[in-house]
């Protein structure tokens, strides 16, 4: 079983920054890959950054990069997201996802966007808002 809890959300003004935390508890299994997506209202879900756990390759969807960057905290069992330079645009609510399945994360690779929008992924989190006011 794995559980994810995420912290880091709130309101800022474009321009500003937010960090995101995603602390993943393993009871038995080992994750292969974390993914972070957002949802706006009325949107799809879409993938925004990813990372394998072992190597650490990384994958961003094009309107974020050079603005966000995902990283892992092994001991800490913690994936961040940090957000710089915010736009309006990026205001959703973000949800951090991991798989145990390499089938899963490999085949995400080749999806659309990142980790093709989280589709199979099975462990998510409940979700931090980021809104971000013009």
């Amino acid at each position: 079983q794995v559980q994810l809890v995420e912290s880091g959300g709130g309101s800022v003004q474009a321009g500003g920054s937010l960090r995101l935390s995603c602390t993943v508890s393993t009871a038995d299994a080992s994750t292969y890959c974390t993914g972070w997506f957002r949802q706006a209202p009325g949107e799809e879900r879409e993938g925004v950054a990813g990372i394998f756990t072992a190597g650490g390759s990384t994958y961003y969807i094009d309107s974020v990069k050079g603005r966000f960057t995902i990283s892992q905290d092994s001991a800490k069992n913690t994936v961040y997201l940090e957000m710089n330079s915010l736009e309006p645009e990026d205001t959703a609510m973000y949800y951090c996802a991991a798989e145990t399945s390499l089938r899963v994360c490999l085949t995400g690779v080749l999806g659309v966007g990142v980790f093709n929008r989280g589709a199979h992924f099975t462990y998510w989190g409940q979700g931090t808002q980021v809104t971000v006011s013009s």
